[in-house]
């Protein structure tokens, strides 16, 4: 339906092209997250990364200091995370770097969702968080007219299969 901000199908919810997140595994109750389907994986600000144990095979314990609100770059947030492997990634510069991906929740709206996420230096960029296609497929849908269609609130979030009835 042209003009349509409904979602083609009752599974899906409709987002705008930027919203407020959770990543509640890292200890960040809001961030401001730019929707970008241009992208296939979904990137993370980070403004410190420490190498706590090398796993083998690509994998390694980490800890991440993050700096969720760019208004505010002294609020830090400290999580020990796992790093799955390390991807090649082209930014939209055309630059190729080696990142770390992690996989953590992400909460949007009424979804709660595992995402695999890149860690990257975003303290240039106006959003510390990049959701690419890989994090929205399936569940999302994206009205790139509107912005901020919800507020988060992770104790109201439903998993997606409880969106699926």
């Amino acid at each position: 339906m042209k003009g349509s901000s409904l979602p083609p199908d009752d599974n899906a919810v409709l987002i705008g092209w930027k919203e407020y997140v959770a990543l509640p595994d890292l200890g960040v109750v809001r961030l401001k997250a730019k929707v970008d389907t241009g992208a296939r994986t979904s990137s993370l600000h980070v403004a410190s990364i420490r190498t706590l144990a090398d796993l083998g095979a690509g994998s390694a314990e980490l800890e991440v200091v993050l700096a969720p609100d760019r208004r505010h770059p002294d609020r830090l947030v400290t999580a020990v995370v796992r790093q799955l492997a390390r991807i090649q990634v082209t930014d939209s510069g055309g630059h190729r770097h080696l990142r770390p991906v992690i996989e953590t929740t992400l909460v949007l709206g009424p979804v709660t969702k595992r995402i695999r996420v890149t860690l990257a230096d975003r303290s240039t960029m106006l959003f510390r968080m990049i959701l690419g296609r890989k994090a929205l497929e399936g569940d999302f849908v994206v009205d790139v007219a509107r912005k901020y269609l919800h507020s988060h609130s992770p104790s109201s979030a439903k998993p997606p299969s409880a969106l699926r009835g």
